[in-house]
């Protein structure tokens, strides 16, 4: 028996490893580069820790000249435990576990300290002997954002960046020093904030010159390591010679810095073993691509490919649907992902009638084990995933209403300090005291009421007092005749909005107190993502959804934003469900997954579409490639769900789910009429179903109480002290399908209208349950019921010429 059968059989006694022959390869391969392809569910990092435990038991090699780099800390971490696990025999080995920003970071230091040069990290944990550093010579902690947002004040002359902003503009600077792009080329990078080139351009000059020591974010790190190690040719020598044997995990989010880091790092000997599946690189927004893969044997001519091909998690029904899924891609290697575990998983498609449903659906499909279940399986064994933060929030609603414990991955809290909902509240505000012009002043340029500046000046020189803000505009500031019309009309709206539930109030606010537009204007003129502020909106109503009063919305807001701050905490909870994007899911299994929202331009982005239909389908495969990761993140049961319509407008299934839909093997379940098939009874497709005489609570206890913070108000109504004389009965909207009046003469076929979204069509056909209008944007089928209710057709007159 050789000694490496001995080392095998050993840890298959101690361990219960039992390696299959391409792990058994990849772990006798110690000399010269290889790259280990790494299917989900392959058992990579059981096979990289065993080959770390085989260089140091079996060759003899010291623990401290093997480097391990991750790029995540959760990832070093799970390496670290899983060899100590696998390995206890080799509890004093100090193998160098590390992510490669820690790794950056410790070559840094090294550089700089050489060089007697001062510099200062801006970003991140920043260490505390840094900090102490600071502190000691009493110089400020400086920090990335608040340097940004002083640069853009200064840059436009006293403007803001939205956390929204803040978040593009970080991500577009990250990209740029992840790619390494020259100056001249900053401006081809993707950013929704106008000049952001420029605004990169102050950036880098203040970290050079504004203090007396040079500033360093993250990304910043990464891109100086690579400048040393490039640079001096004895401190590159220094960290070559500290290691014989290097590794990377998680290799597909590479970056062109991070592989020209580890590549001059293993220049010298070639050891280098690199652990990837280019099939899971979806970080293509922050440098990552899967093309440092493809061309690895350019880089290293003699290195050998091993591809770990067996899933041991998934079922066959899980796999092969996966394995069909993701070779639509064409820039990737040729893998063919199988697994040995016995059959009995399943994959279903649902087609739900109207997005509302959704959360119902999913809700009850946890609450009751509908919907295919694993047997004996707990919400705990179960995540719902999304590609879209928005989606989290309208789950965590139901999902909280329903009583059901959840533990959410990655939580976008900044949402209930988004200036949407600070705006949708203010316009609630004003509904129970229209005196206080200050409020106005917040609100205004988003108010069909075409109030100017000098106006609005002039009204805060009168001041408040006891007559209407709009009374006082009307009698004592100069004003037009349409503009008093305005004025009072929306005076009026304000004064009839006390009297409607939660989210009859949002729909005013939208559509009759012109909201809805003035937000398309400001994307017009700043560029904002219009689907984005929509969204929010959406998820607003969808919060409000069977709230009677305005002040109970503003509690449910303030309730949530707690319950989310606190949502990690639940993760100890064995029975609470995950809610997860699919970025975050990668790595994590579950025995069910319901994945959800899969409508086109969500995944794929109305982006990736665009960039498709031009030629270019980089983004298209990433956005496969992030579909296919949550695919592999379930072992026994994997739905996939899409609606037919959403606020009217009719919805097309991803394009994804109908190829998956195509192979014949999932199980099709479909929307008939309102409510789909097998979903549980009330939980309807259009309109709202409501709570068949359950508590808006759902007997939660103690949520007045909660203290949010962030865009929310601080008291316990809107009113401000103004006194809401109690609760106003829910006013109901008809959960019926079908428009019950009769309609309107301007919709007959060929009839112009305009919409209050998709602006200006034609009407194709109109009958009690739906209206098909053609706008520039295309053809819609819009509900008829939805329509009048709301107002959101109205007639165009056409000019006779």
């Amino acid at each position: 028996m050789t000694n490496h059968e001995r080392f095998f059989g050993r840890k298959r006694r101690e361990a219960g490893v039992q390696l299959n022959k391409v792990q058994k390869q990849a772990v006798l391969h110690t000399e010269g580069p290889l790259l280990l392809l790494a299917s989900p569910g392959s058992g990579k990092t059981t096979t990289l820790m065993m080959r770390t435990g085989y260089l140091i038991s079996e060759k003899g090699v010291n623990p401290a000249r093997i480097k391990a780099v991750t790029f995540s800390r959760a990832s070093a971490r799970d390496m670290s435990e899983r060899f100590a696990a696998l390995f206890p025999e080799l509890s004093g080995a100090k193998v160098g576990f590390s992510t490669i920003h820690s790794f950056a970071f410790e070559v840094v230091r090294a550089y700089y300290r050489a060089r007697s040069e001062a510099y200062q990290l801006i970003e991140g944990e920043i260490e505390q002997e840094e900090e102490d550093e600071l502190r000691a010579a009493d110089l400020p902690v400086l920090h990335k954002k608040p340097i940004l947002r002083q640069l853009y004040r200064s840059m436009t002359g006293g403007g803001n960046l939205t956390e929204d902003q803040m978040e593009d503009l970080t991500t577009y600077i990250s990209y740029i020093k992840n790619k390494m792009l020259p100056e001249e080329r900053w401006s081809e990078a993707k950013c929704e904030l106008k000049d952001a080139d420029k605004l990169l351009r102050a950036y880098e000059r203040y970290k050079r010159e504004g203090t007396d020591r040079l500033l360093l974010d993250f990304d910043d790190m990464l891109t100086v390591c690579h400048l040393a190690l490039s640079e001096d040719p004895r401190l590159l020598r220094r960290y070559q010679q500290r290691y014989d044997y290097l590794m990377t995990d998680e290799s597909q989010d590479t970056s062109l810095v991070q592989f020209g880091i580890v590549g001059l790092l293993a220049a010298s000997h070639g050891n280098l073993c690199v652990v990837a599946d280019d099939d899971q690189s979806i970080y293509g927004w922050r440098g990552a691509e899967p093309g440092y893969l493809l061309d690895f044997k350019s880089h290293y001519p003699a290195a050998e490919v091993l591809k770990m091909e067996r899933n041991y998690r998934s079922a066959p029904e899980i796999v092969e649907t996966a394995a069909r899924f993701i070779r639509r891609n064409k820039n990737r290697y040729d893998k063919a992902m199988y697994t040995k575990n016995p059959a009995g998983g399943r994959v279903s498609l649902r087609m739900l009638a109207d997005y509302k449903a959704q959360a119902k659906y999913v809700t009850a499909a946890l609450t009751s084990g509908a919907a295919g279940s694993a047997a004996g399986a707990s919400a705990g064994t179960t995540a719902v995933l999304y590609r879209n933060h928005t989606s989290a929030l309208v789950l965590v609603n139901a999902l909280d209403r329903a009583g059901i414990p959840f533990n959410l991955k990655d939580g976008d809290k900044r949402f209930f300090s988004h200036w949407v909902v600070e705006d949708v509240l203010n316009f609630m505000r004003m509904a129970y005291t229209d005196r206080r012009p200050e409020l106005l002043e917040k609100i205004y340029p988003k108010l069909a009421g075409y109030i100017t500046r000098e106006q609005m000046g002039a009204l805060l020189r009168i001041g408040g007092g006891a007559a209407s803000v709009f009374d006082t505009l009307i009698e004592r500031v100069p004003l037009k005749e349409y503009q008093v019309k305005q004025l009072r009309e929306n005076k009026d709206t304000f004064g009839r909005m006390q009297a409607m539930n939660a989210r009859q109030a949002i729909r005013t606010i939208r559509f009759n107190l012109g909201y809805e537009r003035a937000v398309e204007r400001l994307c017009e003129r700043f560029g904002f993502r219009q689907e984005m502020l929509l969204g929010v909106l959406n998820t607003l109503e969808d919060i409000a959804d069977g709230l009677a009063s305005m002040t109970d919305f503003a509690e449910r807001l303030k309730y949530l934003e707690t319950l989310l701050r606190s949502a990690k905490s639940r993760s100890r909870d064995p029975d609470a469900v995950t809610l997860s994007t699919f970025h975050s899911a990668k790595g994590l299994e579950f025995d069910r997954v319901y994945m959800i929202d899969l409508a086109e331009g969500v995944i794929p982005s109305n982006d990736d579409i665009k960039k498709y239909d031009k030629g270019d389908a980089a983004d298209m495969e990433e956005a496969v490639r992030l579909f296919y990761v949550g695919m592999t993140r379930a072992k026994r049961h994997l739905e996939l769900i899409a609606y037919q319509k959403k606020d009217g407008a009719a919805i097309k299934e991803s394009r994804f789910m109908t190829a998956v839909r195509s192979f014949g093997a999932a199980t099709s379940e479909g929307a008939g009429g309102r409510t789909a098939a097998g979903l549980p009874t009330g939980l309807g497709g259009a309109g709202r179903a409501g709570h068949e005489g359950r508590s808006v609570y759902a007997g939660r206890t103690g949520q007045a109480g909660y203290a949010g913070t962030g865009g929310v108000p601080r008291g316990s109504s809107l009113s401000a002290g103004a006194g809401v004389g109690g609760r106003l009965a829910q006013t109901a909207v008809s959960a019926a399908t079908a428009w019950q009046g009769e309609l309107p003469a301007y919709l007959k076929p060929g009839a112009h209208v305009s919409h209050r979204t998709f602006g200006p069509g034609v009407v194709l056909s109109a009958d009690a349950e739906a209206i098909r209008v053609s706008f520039a944007e295309g053809d819609k089928k819009l509900l008829t019921q939805v329509c009048m209710e709301m107002g959101l057709l109205k007639p165009v007159k056409q000019r006779v010429t």
